[in-house]
């Protein structure tokens, strides 16, 4: 077993979707209720009924945050397209793999280096180590950021279970660790969650992340995942070199401990459905449609910084 501080650099051109606690409540109820209704396929004032908003008003907030229609995104969530995207991203990642490039997210905006601390250090459990923790809206709902001095080592949107279960969890990840409160010192990095997305960083923003050797090795090819690319359980398996632990890469994404900046979301099944998220299908949903909605030349621009 072994802890692992990741280094993580994004630079991107895309959007950021708007950060408003109760844009992000509304789009994710109208989506949870599109999908629970798609045969039926369900109009825009249905939906915007639903959510209790004016047809004009749940267009204006659903543009604003997606950045296009609500009848646009839903292509995007639909099992055709998942198809379609699994074989562009694995093309996409065999491609920079035989142009020798080790980390294919550098095609895109993303520069990763892994610094692995001492055995000492794992064994100490946190002792001595002090973890500031704070609870900030972002733009897919609230979520707990906690930071040590060596970096971030958890973020976790907070819909899926009850903020007290979050903190517990965090204590019992860094037992002999003084968990401390402090939502000033965490404040910075929920605004990075949201502005990484839209402008260039020049400072790499370090993650300090806790598993074992198979863990970290599933996470660092999580890492080389590029923006709105998607990929199966089965292709995590085969980048790590163990094409048979399919279950066990499954495991590790599962308890991926940094949501989104280790983009566990863009890993569904091989058949197009989504498979299990943390944090919820409905902000799976939500995660990979605003992705996906992004214009294409947003990713070329970021390959060419």
């Amino acid at each position: 077993m072994i802890t692992t501080a990741v280094h993580l650099q994004i630079s991107s051109t895309v959007k950021s979707p708007s950060q408003n606690p109760d844009d992000y409540a509304r789009i994710a109820e109208a989506i949870q209720f599109i999908q629970a209704h798609r045969h039926e396929q369900p109009d825009l004032a249905t939906i915007a009924h639903h959510i209790h908003l004016s047809e004009h008003h749940f267009q204006r907030l659903f543009s604003r945050w997606a950045g296009v229609s609500p009848k646009r995104f839903l292509q995007y969530l639909t099992v055709e397209y998942a198809k379609r995207k699994l074989a562009e991203s694995r093309s996409l990642l065999d491609v920079s793999l035989d142009a020798g490039l080790s980390s294919p997210g550098r095609l895109h905006s993303l520069f990763v280096t892994l610094e692995a601390m001492s055995p000492g250090e794992y064994r100490a459990e946190g002792e001595g180590l002090a973890i500031r923790y704070g609870i900030h809206a972002t733009a897919f709902g609230e979520a707990l950021i906690a930071i040590t001095p060596k970096g971030i080592c958890n973020v976790q949107f907070l819909d899926a279970e009850a903020i007290t279960d979050a903190q517990a969890w965090l204590q019992q990840r860094w037992e002999q660790a003084e968990v401390i409160h402090d939502p000033t010192a965490t404040e910075a990095v929920g605004d990075r969650l949201n502005q990484s997305l839209t402008s260039p960083i020049n400072k790499p923003l370090p993650l300090l992340v806790k598993g074992t050797n198979f863990q970290i090795q599933v996470w660092r090819a999580l890492l080389s995942l590029p923006f709105g690319s998607l990929v199966t359980y089965q292709d995590i398996a085969n980048r790590i070199g163990k094409p048979r632990a399919v279950r066990a890469v499954g495991t590790a994404i599962g308890i991926n401990p940094v949501a989104y900046f280790i983009p566990c979301h863009r890993v569904i099944r091989s058949n197009g459905e989504l498979g299990g998220y943390r944090w919820g299908l409905t902000r799976k949903s939500t995660i990979l449609g605003w992705e996906a909605s992004q214009p294409q030349e947003n990713y070329e621009t970021a390959t060419n910084r």
